[in-house]
């Protein structure tokens, strides 16, 4: 089902909610109740923890819940609980076990329907549990092992319909868990079910792993498609369902965040513009993310909130910096109108990352967000082409917010023709500062300018830049000299650059 299934006006449903932070957002509200789902995934993708999650809200909820697992024994389970600072009161387990004298040779044909063969005495035992305690919410762990009891595909399906019959008529709710193991993985489970789901854990090479998961199918139901990256840490699951900018549509107020230092502001004509990008392109050590702090403490300093993400440097180093140059970052920090993040990309998914932001502009309503920079958001996704797109989503949904989005790109290389970006960038955001080192007299000096604006006036003029103790200077336009942007400019004649 497309994410249009559902329309406006059509009355709710009743769901049976996951529980899982993030999940239920990607399902469209929970699981429809009294179906079959398929959750598939190879081992260790976190399909026990997501099933025990899912029975304990069962529990909260006061429902009866079953889990029937043929793979672990209950002391392994009751281990990953313990792991997540779980309890399993509430749930009832029952043990499958197809090793030892739990199967004789003739209890290979069981998990049929009863009215078809005669069952197994353990697989009777579970049935009886099923009618003694009634249960709405059941998970089965896992279908490889009732694969091999079956022996063929044909009594293998068969076993998979006859527990859907059974379970659906009983009014429960099934999960079953499908690690994946067979040589050919077949669809037959996925047609049958009313919903499949795939978890994923991939292996970069280097870095953690991560994780990810997709609604492969959910009948009658508005889903959100696409992979949605998600963490397994002590308490659960933790799913970031995948970003989509037209959810927020807020018209963003028309106006301009001000730097403080009127030069800097007449050469952006007069600030940055809420709902607006900037993107800030220059050689390492040109002061990029100092201007960048410049606009994020100015916004604190209104009362704003305003929040930095850094890849490339440590949050002391970046405290001790701005310190250095007159920017009281750490009284904004403590009054908790200023946050600044550490980002390590080889441990943090995209899907995460986005998930941080997300909390900073939806619960803290911050006005800038800084980003620093792209060329560390680029080794954070796994797949570098898509990088582009993601950024068109992201800077489009900050712009619905109506926040001052603030992106720095380092190049590659210091100063010259031949310095290169990883990733172009520029023509997604509405404006675009260009720092460049310049050599004059026996210096080495900084120039700032802006090359584009889409939302107003904006000074053509290059700038001297200079960073002291005392702060953020913006000088006036270097008429005397042609070339500043080669890095090796000409100084020309009074007369000449007065023309």
């Amino acid at each position: 089902m497309s994410d249009s299934t559902i329309q406006p006006g059509d009355p709710p449903r009743v769901l049976a909610q996951t529980g899982i932070p993030g999940f239920d957002a990607v399902i469209g509200g929970g699981f429809t109740p009294n179906r079959l789902y398929l959750l598939e995934g190879a081992p260790g993708s976190g399909k026990t923890t997501l099933a025990l999650q899912f029975l304990q809200e069962g529990v909260r909820n006061g429902d009866p819940v079953l889990y029937v697992t043929l793979s672990e024994t209950e002391e392994e389970l009751r281990d990953v609980a313990a792991s997540h600072g779980w309890s399993l009161d509430g749930i009832t387990i029952r043990e499958l076990n197809p090793a030892g004298n739990s199967l004789t040779v003739e209890d290979h044909y069981t998990m049929f329907h009863p009215s078809e063969v005669e069952l197994g005495e353990t697989t009777k035992a579970i049935l009886e549990d099923v009618q003694r305690i009634n249960p709405a919410r059941v998970v089965f762990d896992s279908l490889s092992e009732l694969r091999l009891l079956a022996g063929s595909a044909l009594r293998y399906r068969r076993q998979i319909l006859a527990l859907k019959l059974f379970f659906t008529g009983r009014k429960c709710t099934v999960l079953m868990l499908d690690d994946m193991t067979s040589a050919n993985h077949d669809l037959q489970v996925q047609s049958i079910a009313h919903g499949a789901i795939r978890l994923e854990q991939l292996a970069p090479q280097y870095g953690a792993e991560r994780r990810r998961l997709m609604v492969l199918k959910y009948r009658g139901m508005a889903f959100r498609g696409g992979y949605h990256d998600y963490l397994i840490r002590r308490g659960g699951l933790l799913v970031f369902p995948r970003l989509i900018a037209s959810e927020r549509e807020v018209e963003p107020r028309l106006e301009r965040i001000a730097s403080g230092i009127p030069q800097l502001d007449a050469l952006l004509g007069g600030g940055l513009d809420r709902g607006s990008s900037t993107l800030i392109i220059g050689a390492p050590g040109t002061g990029k993310s100092s201007l960048a702090a410049v606009y994020a403490c100015a916004a604190a300093q209104k009362g704003e909130n305003a929040a930095l993400f850094i890849f490339d440097e440590s949050v002391k180093t970046f405290m001790t910096r701005g310190s250095g140059m007159g920017l009281d970052l750490q009284s904004h920090v403590s009054a908790g109108r200023l946050v600044i993040q550490q980002i390590d990309p080889a441990e943090m998914s995209p899907g995460e990352f986005i998930h941080r932001l997300r909390h900073e502009v939806d619960n803290r309503q911050a006005s800038v967000i800084v980003i620093d920079s792209l060329n560390g958001y680029l080794n954070a996704m796994p797949e570098e082409r898509f990088l582009v797109i993601q950024l068109h989503e992201l800077l489009t949904y900050l712009g619905h917010a109506g926040v001052a989005t603030i992106l720095i790109s380092a190049h590659q290389g210091l100063i010259g023709s031949q310095m290169t970006s990883p990733v172009d960038a520029s023509y997604l955001a509405d404006t675009a500062v260009l720092m460049r080192y310049y050599e004059t007299r026996g210096e080495v000096r900084q120039a700032i300018s802006v090359m584009k604006k889409r939302s107003g006036t904006h000074e053509r003029s290059i700038r001297d830049f200079q960073l002291s103790a005392d702060g953020v200077h913006v000088g006036p336009p270097l008429r005397h000299y042609r070339g500043i942007l080669t890095g090796v400019p000409v100084e020309t004649p009074p007369d000449e650059a007065s023309r």
